[in-house]
């Protein structure tokens, strides 16, 4: 593959081009003749390549190489201040009608922000190299593979993306070969340079904008270089656009885990789980547990593809090659597999702590802190210090297929047959620990009633219930309820007797003493064994007014230290509780408008009947 190209005054970008793919050849030229960068590099995202990006991030300052053995072959990357996380407000889906993006999503005019993206990219990649990444989301021996390409004037942007989806030559050629339609991608940090002006070391703009055509199926994004703004693949394709796709070609994109649990009987079962942030959702996709004879392994902690399959049922895929987790809090004691992974190095860090032996360190990476760190801003730390020494949102980019709990089946260009879904949020009441839905209908209720209270990152709000849609409240690209009515017409393609069972968990009840009830962590897999058993027909459940809950017989509590207070508190329904809930979910139910499927308000009726009727 041709490495870089030189932006002399006519130089041809078609003929110096490694494709002979037409469409994206034009695409390339289109950017280049916009953004005007001194030089187009096609991404081939071999090793060599790798190691002279890495390099070059190294002598510009923006990462800096770990040399403690405890991170192998990893660096550290330090963001502007201003730079630190997704900026949901200034992320746009710009549908063709404004009722298309519905009430989750900022709309603008697509055409009033063609004109706006115009005035922002024109000559903003000026001074710099223009990256071309080619790259596909799921395995590229798929039936139907998914590509995109990424041109971006950020080379830590290539190198995250080359841990975080498949990307270069070998997706270029199947592209290529297939003459494929792909998404694309376009992205500046907004930092052009002149000629002779020193480049800083985090490039980024105070106007930030991360926008999406779903008809056309394009990304553009502006002004920063931080995580999802930034790696295109991830949030933006794998979720945004990809649920468009979805809707338009009879799938599902979602912001889900999936899971391989084998019974000691040695039979297996894949679970997907979709919790919003601080839910425990990789904790849950890397747990070990603590059963004698069951054994789990994962197959991704984030984003899941799900399709019909040619037999009825539903298949899923992780259309993603790595972890962006969130640093702060996980450690040796709290996700020992997601450790061992980070442990096997080839890593990037962005905005955690150095340790003064050339390591990384964030708040619960160990339960003592070092004496003495600099901090992600660069500053001297010590733990007396009345701020973390890593940013909340510190993240670690790292390649999947170093976890040892990997399973094989990750590799499967059809995926893995679902047999159950899991929804979960953090309640202090109202959700009992696990809740079995009825059907399939009832289960999308679940999902449409998702929820979460507020924690002090709130300020001033907090304990304050969110709702969260299948926790991809900020990722739905078009119409929210039409995302609704969707899951129940995706359940029209498949076999009724092989839709998955469909549950509702809340590891964080608290009992009548103020605290958590259930122990969560690894003790989570008592309630997946019971899951488990309801799915094969061998557990008892209690019939209450929101679905089918435990017996406190019918879960596996051998060796649990738990007390049967503590217990009951954690599975209890009260209806004067759920009397509240219900006007909260009335209300925002209202919110969806006539596009809420009425088959879900349905639903709302008969649980409203059944509270009632339970005193």
């Amino acid at each position: 593959m041709v490495a870089t190209v030189a932006m002399t005054p006519g130089a041809d970008i078609v003929a110096e081009s490694p494709t002979t793919h037409t469409a994206l050849n034009e695409f390339v030229s289109q950017i280049a003749e916009l953004t005007t960068p001194d030089r187009i590099h096609w991404v081939d995202g071999g090793e060599a390549e790798n190691r002279r990006l890495t390099d070059e991030l190294v002598a510009a300052g923006t990462l800096t190489r770990l040399t403690s053995p405890e991170f192998p072959n990893s660096y550290a990357a330090f963001s502007d201040p201003s730079d630190v996380a997704r900026v949901e407000e200034c992320t746009f889906i710009c549908s063709e009608r404004e009722e298309d993006a519905g009430f989750t999503n900022n709309w603008r005019d697509p055409e009033e922000m063609r004109r706006t993206l115009s005035g922002l990219f024109s000559g903003s990649m000026a001074g710099r190299t223009m990256y071309v990444i080619p790259f596909v989301m799921g395995p590229l021996d798929a039936a139907d593979p998914k590509f995109g390409v990424e041109i971006t004037d950020s080379a830590y942007v290539v190198v995250s993306m080359r841990i975080m989806t498949r990307i270069g030559a070998r997706p270029l050629a199947r592209m290529q070969e297939l003459d494929a339609e792909f998404v694309p991608a376009v992205h500046s940090v907004g930092a052009p340079l002149a000629p002779g002006e020193e480049d800083v070391a985090w490039p980024c703009h105070d106007d930030k904008h991360i926008v999406h055509f779903p008809e056309t199926r394009e990304i553009w994004s502006f002004g920063s270089g931080y995580g999802g703004n930034a790696l295109l693949g991830k949030k933006c394709f794998a979720l945004r656009i990809a649920s468009v796709m979805g809707r338009d070609e009879g799938w599902l994109a979602e912001h889900m885990l999936i899971l391989k649990l084998t019974s000691p009987e040695g039979r297996t079962h894949y679970i997907s789980g979709a919790f919003p942030s601080a839910c425990g959702k990789t904790n849950l996709a890397l747990i070990d547990p603590t059963l004698d004879g069951w054994t789990a392994e994962t197959l991704g902690d984030d984003i899941t593809w799900i399709r019909p399959g040619d037999d009825g049922e539903l298949r899923a895929i992780n259309p993603e090659t790595g972890y962006f987790g969130v640093a702060p809090g996980t450690g040796w004691h709290t996700n020992a597999n997601a450790m061992r992974a980070i442990a096997k190095g080839n890593s990037i860090f962005t905005n955690c702590a150095l340790t003064d032996d050339g390591g990384v360190w964030w708040e619960g990476l160990t339960q003592e802190p070092p004496a003495h760190l600099i901090d992600w801003k660069g500053e001297d730390w010590t733990p007396d210090a009345d701020r973390p020494a890593a940013h909340p949102n510190a993240r670690f980019c790292t390649p999947i297929e170093q976890t040892d709990m990997l399973a094989e089946e990750f590799h499967a260009p059809e995926g893995v047959t679902l047999d159950a879904i899991l929804f979960g949020g953090r309640r202090k009441t109202t959700i009992p620990l696990v809740t079995e839905a009825r059907d399939w209908t009832h289960g999308i209720f679940f999902g449409a009633t998702l929820s979460s209270e507020t924690t002090a990152a709130a300020a001033g709000e907090i304990g304050r219930v969110r709702r969260d849609p299948m926790a991809m409240l900020p990722f739905i690209g078009y119409d929210a309820g039409d995302y609704l009515k969707h899951w129940i017409e995706v359940s029209g393609t498949a076999d009724p007797e092989k839709l998955p069972g469909i549950f509702l968990v809340n590891w964080f009840r608290r009992g009548r003493d103020g605290k958590i009830a259930w122990p969560g962590f690894a003790e989570n897999t008592r309630v997946l064994t019971w899951i488990i058993a309801r799915l094969e027909g061998r557990a008892e459940a209690r019939e209450t007014p929101i679905g089918l809950t435990p017996t406190p017989e019918s879960l596996q509590l051998e060796g649990l230290d738990i007390s049967d207070e503590a217990l009951e508190d954690s599975l209890r329904v009260d209806p004067d509780e759920w009397r509240a809930e219900l006007d909260d979910i009335e209300a925002w139910f209202d919110r969806f408008g006539d596009s809420m499927p009425q088959p879900i308000l349905d639903e709302l009726d008969q649980l409203r009947r059944r509270v009632e009727a339970a005193g």
